[in-house]
């Protein structure tokens, strides 16, 4: 139900799909998938410590979304928010939307609870299983990444048409360089996998940072040897689009075979097998069939973003800079950011609880963590929404407008991000619930409810894109999502009811009241101290957009905490309370 164009590659790990984070649109921004965490199996933690785990996950995922972001940031300065960086942004989509519909939300969903059980009731520990899951997935890779390199131009017209041969012809011609990489994707999920489900989670944390890391560095290089100009796609030589396009797949690349060596070190060894029957690919095909249903769904609903953005992106020649694919991605990361940081961190604590509760019968105590889990986004995610909101302008200013990325593009930026963060906690709150189908487990009921929320968003987003002008086009796709978010969150409460009962809606709504007092309030006091903080608001300094960004997010932060103190947001209180009995021991 994400909206997100494409999923970072540099997110991905094994049993987490991707929103999330290289290239968000596969790399992790913008396809999130069915899930974005996946508790590690029982026996995989009693093999190793649950805590050496947890640390090394939380380490991996900040770095890599870090880098990540840099990596973002650096496409950006190299390419700029324009066409070119469109068109750069479109091509790197390509290989993900095929990889999503191959592979993708099936991964989770099916395969990786497939080689959990194999491990636990085959002799060999599901050796054999694996290798015949590995070598079938290398062929069919590799074959999709051979017809969808042939079908290239046919993918182009698909995706990226109305702006003109010139345009079309540099997503074409970056495509050639970039579709290889669903091949290279594909692989290292399946790897991440087969070490997850050996309790090995420290490399397919980290792998994705050399990526993140091959891509800056192809950057930097193209700035220092192209320098940072804004060009027209016509303008965009041979020599431009192999470095950047060659150094995106090369990213992939490393990717995948840095995680060859933990595979060895996990004591698994490749071996090619050809007797795939022995997969029960009927039962692979009929499990996977709802996540396949519930992946294609969004994939069409991304089909519509990306062409509605292609359409709009340009520059109206009066300064102003109309939003497409890459700046909406880069608002979506932004997104992600701090869903991954605090949401999913929420999500993944409680999933292995609802999940033995519904396994026990004991649907009170699953209603109960899943009260809490959306109080505690709530109420969390609350103040980012609004420091989102009120410093948008500096936000885009300070993080993005580097090299090729003009100011025009920062102020375009900050519109889509200021209309984006209605739809976080939406966003967030609607992820919890789907969980909560899958740990009882139900991935039918989620697709089915996706099917009405994708139809509602792209209903939304072709109205506003027709309705407005082409400058809010960006902005109206996030405000598609944000509508979408709330109304998939409402449908799987009511759905959820009649399978566990009273989900306590009533102290949900107690807390998001005082919730909206305590954010108003913070967003008033907020945008009070930032409009008597020296700087224009149309063409702001960088120095002025940091002490922005800096003052306020602090005056917005205290602002909330004290408001949520004085009016007993509990989910706030016992945080700021378990921090002051540690600082007092």
């Amino acid at each position: 139900m994400s909206g997100g164009l494409y999923r970072s590659a540099n997110a991905h790990s094994g049993g987490r799909p991707p929103e999330d984070e290289a290239t968000f649109i596969s790399a992790e921004p913008l396809n999130q998938p069915a899930a974005e965490a996946v508790a590690p199996p029982q026996e995989v933690v009693a093999e190793t410590s649950a805590a050496a785990n947890s640390a090394v996950m939380a380490v991996g995922s900040l770095v890599s979304r870090g880098t990540g972001f840099i990596r973002n940031l650096m496409i950006g300065a190299a390419l700029g928010g324009g066409l070119v960086g469109n068109a750069y942004t479109t091509a790197q989509f390509l290989p993900n939307q095929v990889y999503e519909f191959l592979l993708g939300g099936v991964l989770t969903s099916v395969l990786i609870p497939v080689l959990v059980r194999r491990r636990k009731v085959d002799p060999d520990r599901g050796e054999a299983y694996a290798q015949r899951l590995l070598s079938l997935a290398v062929i069919a890779l590799a074959a999709a990444a051979l017809i969808a390199v042939i079908l290239a131009p046919v993918l182009t017209a698909l995706y990226a048409s109305g702006k003109g041969p010139d345009y079309t012809g540099l997503v074409n011609n970056l495509s050639y360089l970039m579709l290889p990489m669903l091949f290279f994707t594909g692989v290292s999920a399946l790897i991440a996998a087969v070490l997850n489900t050996r309790g090995h989670f420290a490399a397919p944390m980290w792998a994705p940072i050399l990526n993140n890391l091959v891509v800056i560095g192809t950057c930097a290089l193209y700035i220092a040897v192209f320098g940072a100009k804004i060009l027209k796609p016509a303008e965009m030589g041979w020599g431009r689009i192999l470095l950047i396009g060659g150094g995106t797949l090369l990213g992939v690349a490393v990717q995948a075979a840095g995680l060859l060596p933990a595979l060895r070190k996990v004591g698994f060894r490749w071996k090619w097998r050809y007797d795939f029957r022995e997969l029960g690919l009927r039962e692979l095909a009929k499990l996977g069939g709802w996540m396949f249903c519930y992946v294609a769904v969004n994939q069409l609903g991304l089909f519509v973003v990306v062409n509605l953005l292609t359409r709009a992106a340009g520059d109206d020649g009066d300064g102003k800079s109309r939003a497409g694919i890459l700046i909406y991605n880069n608002v979506f990361l932004l997104l992600m950011m701090a869903h991954g940081i605090i949401a999913v961190s929420i999500i993944t604590a409680l999933m292995p609880r609802m999940s033995a509760s519904a396994a026990d019968g004991r649907f009170r105590d699953l209603t109960a963590d899943l009260s809490r889990g959306t109080r505690m986004v709530t109420a969390v995610l609350a103040p980012v929404a609004i420091c989102y909101a009120v410093l948008a302008g500096p936000i885009a200013r300070v993080v993005f407008q580097y090299g090729a990325f003009s100011g025009a593009n920062a102020r375009a930026t900050s519109t889509v991000l200021l209309v984006a963060a209605v739809g976080l906690v939406p966003f967030a709150i609607s992820q919890l619930f789907t969980f909560a189908f899958y740990a009882l487990p139900d991935t039918r009921t989620p697709a089915l409810v996706n099917i009405p929320v994708v139809a509602l968003r792209v209903l939304l987003q072709v109205g506003l894109f027709l309705a407005f002008s082409a400058t809010f086009a960006a902005a109206g796709m996030m405000l598609g999502n944000a509508v979408s978010y709330l109304a998939a969150a409402i449908v799987s409460a009511v759905l959820l009811r009649p399978r566990v009962g009273r989900i306590g809606l009533g102290g949900i709504m107690r807390t998001m009241g005082r919730v909206l007092v305590a954010a108003l309030g913070a967003a008033l006091v907020g945008l009070l101290v930032v409009k008597l903080l020296p700087g224009d608001p149309a063409d702001l300094s960088w120095l002025a957009a940091a002490v922005q960004l800096v003052i306020g997010g602090a005056v917005i932060g205290a602002t909330y905490l004290g408001l949520a103190m004085v009016l007993r947001i509990g989910e706030i209180t016992e945080v700021v309370g378990m921090v002051r009995r540690r600082l007092g021991r």
